[in-house]
């Protein structure tokens, strides 16, 4: 799935979530969806326990629904801006709604600001989320640094390394997504032989 991390106004995120989309789906062999965070309208963390604890028993029609949806998925790019060198709330929010859900699947990131950081402050924190998960978050990772110059006016990538980039990491989180999906299926495997 790749996750888009920000629901605000005049977002940038769209055009860049659209084209690591299409950068996947050429890439190889991943059945991929996206996911806009807009479409997901969770209330702010409330349920009466953490995740971890109530066993996927969420009180919230659109938790519940959240659940299913990412319990679904092998692996993730999440696409997130980087606001006051972090990533935005609904993207953390979103996060920890769930537990069990994200575990043990892999976790790269596309990040961007309009500066030269590129957004790497906020996939530095996303990374500590996902390990704290259980998530395999994936080392290497595409930050779009100087935004205006990164895309022409029809939303074409123009800077090539960001795609070098972008094809290293989908190789790495190819690679996770099977290693780690298999591991799924031989721990479910052991659970119902005992």
């Amino acid at each position: 799935m790749v996750i888009l991390g920000s629901t605000r106004r005049n977002r940038q995120g769209e055009r860049i979530a659209r084209w690591i989309f299409e950068e996947a789906r050429k890439y190889g062999d991943f059945d991929i969806e996206p996911i806009d965070l807009r479409e997901w309208p969770l209330p702010f963390f409330d349920e009466v326990a953490s995740p971890a604890r109530i066993g996927g028993d969420y009180t919230s029609e659109v938790a519940r629904r959240w659940s299913a949806k990412i319990r679904g998925a092998d692996g993730f790019i999440f696409v997130t801006p980087e606001y006051n060198h972090g990533y935005p709330a609904v993207l953390k929010n979103a996060l920890d709604y769930l537990f069990y859900e994200w575990a043990y699947k892999p976790a790269a990131f596309v990040s961007y600001s309009w500066g030269a950081s590129g957004g790497m402050r906020a996939v530095e924190q996303l990374r500590q989320v996902a390990i704290e998960l259980n998530m395999v978050p994936v080392r290497e990772a595409v930050h779009i640094a100087r935004l205006t110059n990164a895309f022409d006016e029809k939303g074409d990538l123009t800077d090539k390394s960001i795609a070098t980039s972008a094809h290293r990491m989908l190789e790495r989180l190819q690679w996770w997504t099977r290693v780690m999906k298999k591991a799924r299926e031989e721990k479910a495997e052991k659970v119902k032989v005992s």
